[in-house]
């Protein structure tokens, strides 16, 4: 079985700073893949531990994707190999973008069994792309994946719903957007770490990949953080009766 296991470069959120005018500036950022897509990743490993294969790691992104650091902690989760596509214009790719350039890599690449997605990003986190992704590649495509047993041409996957497991029969190929809580991604071990530094890493251009249609479909107005307000510190000590009545007070008064 050829598995794709789609992944994005993301900056790590305790390095993010946030200006005054709440403006947020990723410059100082270390860059690592986003923590939904590790689960993908370790998705990936799992069905070719069980039926046999390839796993290939699939990115799309910009002068992040060069941190030869970045690539072999990916390498080291369990891929075989790492197909990167690197073009400014991804810095700030919108989910269309996304979705059109990596189907048009995928297509580049050549016969494929299954995709799998991350449920989002961990700095959009917009739950898009993995359905768009199976509109361009003109396939079966399911989200909200929580389980996957493959079966022959098939796999089997779950859904958790509201108050129920749905239970799905999908036909290959396909893409699969998995949820975090299909699995823990494992850590590299030391073997993992040096192995890594040997898988082949192959890049593409935009053109090499003939990706059509690559504009973004939307405009990123602004990005700030949340305004900061102050916090009341009201401290209510003890059990009486005196402490209760003071803190429903205290609550009367904020729902007004």
């Amino acid at each position: 079985m050829r598995v794709i296991s789609c992944c994005k470069a993301v900056p790590e959120e305790q390095d993010i700073d946030v200006a005054k005018d709440r403006q947020l500036s990723v410059e100082k950022a270390e860059w690592k893949f986003s923590q939904y897509d590790l689960n993908a990743v370790e998705a990936g490993k799992q069905i070719i531990e069980l039926a046999g294969g390839q796993l290939s790691g699939l990115s799309a992104g910009g002068k992040a994707l060069e941190n030869s650091k970045l690539r072999k902690d990916i390498l080291s989760r369990g891929l075989d190999d790492l197909y990167l596509v690197m073009d400014e214009m991804l810095e700030q790719a919108d989910t269309y973008q996304s979705a059109r350039v990596l189907a048009a890599a995928i297509k580049k690449i050549g016969a494929f069994d299954l995709v799998l997605c991350g449920a989002g990003s961990s700095d959009l986190y917009a739950q898009q792309v993995g359905n768009q992704l199976g509109e361009y590649l003109g396939i079966p495509v399911v989200n909200a994946v929580n389980k996957i047993t493959p079966q022959g041409d098939k796999v089997i996957v779950e859904r958790a719903l509201e108050d129920a497991i749905e239970v799905l029969e999908v036909s290959l190929p396909a893409v699969l957007s998995v949820t975090s809580e299909i699995n823990i991604p494992r850590i590299a071990g030391m073997k993992d770490i040096i192995t890594a530094n040997k898988k082949p890493v192959t890049k593409f251009s935009l053109s090499e990949i003939e990706a059509a249609d690559t504009q973004a479909s939307s405009v990123v107005v602004s990005t700030l953080a949340p305004e900061q307000v102050e916090r009341r510190m009201n401290i209510l000590e003890g059990e009486s009766e005196e402490v209760v009545n003071a803190f429903v007070k205290l609550l009367r008064a904020e729902l007004k």
